[in-house]
């Protein structure tokens, strides 16, 4: 009798503490949302009031020398690993993309202040060079509850797809609008995969030509848009939970102004 109470006893305890594990999960993973929600609220609020910003600021750069436009020097001078911003317009991708050559994927784990986050910041690939690659390839989380790139998820359905067809993409010097030419479903970490992230500079147009068509030849549906060799692309990619190590991948060109 006595080894059966000391047996439940033991089982009660086991309980309240996988009880109290489970509970102090969920606090942190709410309390690291809304953390992530207000930090990354904040830096789109500094951006919005800096663009309408009517005085004369004194003009910055980056240390690639480029000119930054007023509404991202507040930001870079906060973290100048920042590369650009990402906006689909009615969705809840709206964030900074940020980019470290020499500590690849470093954003994936961390956020704008460099503090570690499991939601990271949205980044591109450490071998993109802005305004020199032919494909910029960015990256960000899918988070469940629905922040970062897991709305890129909804291109999977073409009525989607037919309200959100223009992607903007800013650099810290230019403003930038891209159509998408495909969405389509791939593996990573896989030969039977499609390699699209090893797809930044073309070798010749026919290098250009066979990754447009790998897209278009995987693509969910027909937008009836593609591209060619001289055209500017972004290729935004996010994990997709339908296979293993599966990936949302949406691929847009340039429109010139």
């Amino acid at each position: 009798m006595k080894k059966k109470r000391t047996l439940s006893t033991i089982l009660l305890i086991l309980l309240i503490i996988a009880f109290l594990a489970s509970g102090g999960y969920l606090f942190h993973y709410f309390w690291m949302a809304k953390q992530t929600e207000n930090e990354l609220s904040q830096l789109q609020q500094i951006r919005q009031e800096a663009f309408s910003d009517t005085e004369e600021e004194t003009e910055v750069k980056s240390e690639t020398g480029r000119s930054i436009q007023k509404g991202y020097r507040k930001l870079y001078k906060k973290n100048s690993d920042l590369i650009g911003w990402v906006t689909v317009k009615n969705t809840k991708i709206d964030y900074p993309v940020m980019q470290t050559k020499d500590s690849p994927d470093f954003y994936l784990k961390h956020a704008f202040d460099k503090s570690y986050s499991s939601y990271g910041v949205p980044y591109i690939q450490e071998n993109c060079d802005i305004g020199l690659s032919d494909n910029l390839v960015l990256y960000g989380h899918h988070m469940n509850n629905g922040s970062m790139f897991s709305d890129l998820c909804k291109y999977e359905s073409e009525d989607f797809y037919r309200e959100h067809t223009i992607i903007h993409f800013d650099t810290l010097d230019s403003f930038g609008e891209y159509e998408v030419v495909a969405a389509f479903k791939t593996v990573a970490y896989s030969e039977d995969g499609f390699k699209y992230y090893h797809f930044v500079n073309a070798e010749s147009a026919e290098a250009f030509d066979e990754y447009i068509a790998q897209c278009k030849a995987l693509a969910l549906y027909d937008t009836g848009v593609t591209a060619e060799y001289g055209d500017q692309l972004i290729t935004l990619s996010t994990c997709e939970y339908s296979r293993t190590n599966g990936r949302m991948v949406v691929v847009a060109k340039k429109i010139e102004a």
